[in-house]
């Protein structure tokens, strides 16, 4: 049985690459158009198939982390192969052309995501060097049967939504700037990017319906104080991920986060979803407790595992 390993290119390509990657990793699902975005947004990633006998079997990419800076010294890796192509070299043979790229642009190493629904999957991670570097809870939220809570902000606060008032999106990315510094996890705190780099991955995607994208305001300003948005998982029209839910810091503890799910939770049980997910790290304890308030269940944990280039390949 002979294998091949290469670039992924055109839609057919990808769209074999997002199906091997949902069989994969159905908690981090991807599709054609979401990819696309990624290649026009992030450009210079790699994308890699592995094909056996003709047949593709395994997918690999790697490429930059959207929310450290593009100087980050580990870049972003995903290795996915089928069941029954397991324990047969393929994942080893991808994770050393990844690490070869990775070599190539002068990182010291990658970070990869692992479920903790699929074991082997992290053990094959940790047998060659990785170490476990976040580990996020997933939740749940299904929405079936539930009755739309009311968005009662505090006194003082006014909710709107981006649809409705664009104007106000220089008022968010203040409010990420801000906010993003205060979120556990890693080794370092997420990176906004100026305006057009959070634009561009935070507010005008098609996956992030402006009519989801709640805003708080302090009503006697007009300033915005918190948002919260949702980003449609790819290939669903039932279900969404929380893309974030932010507040400054003079607000928190005052039910504006509260006020702004209630939202988002009412938008999608009105447009017939049935589950919105999220996941928070260990460490954030105050937006673990607002989850377990609203009715979130419980996932499986969700890991990013850190570990050297992996086949002799070294940074220059």
């Amino acid at each position: 049985m002979s294998l091949a390993i290469r670039e992924a290119a055109g839609d057919a390509d990808l769209a074999t690459y997002a199906a091997i990657v949902n069989a994969g990793s159905p908690e981090d699902p991807t599709s054609v158009a979401e990819l696309r975005w990624s290649d026009a947004t992030y450009p210079g990633g790699l994308r890699l198939l592995a094909e056996r006998d003709g047949g593709a079997v395994g997918a690999a990419s790697v490429g930059r982390i959207y929310v450290h800076p593009p100087e980050y010294p580990y870049l972003w890796g995903t290795l996915d192969v089928l069941a029954d192509a397991r324990r047969q070299g393929i994942g080893t043979a991808l994770l050393t052309r990844i690490s070869a790229r990775a070599g190539a642009d002068g990182r010291a190493g990658l970070h990869i995501p692992a479920s903790a629904a699929r074991p082997f999957a992290v053990e094959f991670l940790l047998h060659r060097g990785f170490e476990e570097h976040e580990r996020m809870t997933a939740l749940r939220l299904d929405l079936a049967g539930l009755v739309p809570p009311a968005a009662d902000p505090p006194t003082g606060v006014t909710i709107t939504t981006l649809a409705a008032r664009p104007d106000l999106v220089t008022g968010v990315h203040q409010v990420a700037l801000e906010a993003f510094a205060d979120i556990p996890g890693g080794d370092e705190p997420m990176t906004v990017g100026d305006l057009a780099e959070f634009r561009a991955r935070d507010v005008d995607r098609d996956s992030i319906p402006a009519d989801a994208f709640f805003i708080a305001l302090e009503s006697s300003t007009g300033r915005v104080i918190g948002y919260s948005s949702l980003m449609l998982t790819p290939g669903s029209t039932t279900s969404a991920w929380y893309d974030m839910t932010a507040v400054l810091r003079a607000w928190r503890g005052r039910g504006v986060a509260v006020a702004l799910k209630h939202a988002t939770i009412g938008w999608a049980i009105g447009r017939g979803l049935v589950a919105l997910d999220t996941g928070n790290d260990l460490a954030n304890a105050p937006m673990r407790a607002v989850n377990e308030k609203l009715g979130f269940r419980p996932l499986p944990d969700l890991l990013t595992l850190r570990g050297p280039l992996f086949g002799g390949m070294m940074t220059s």
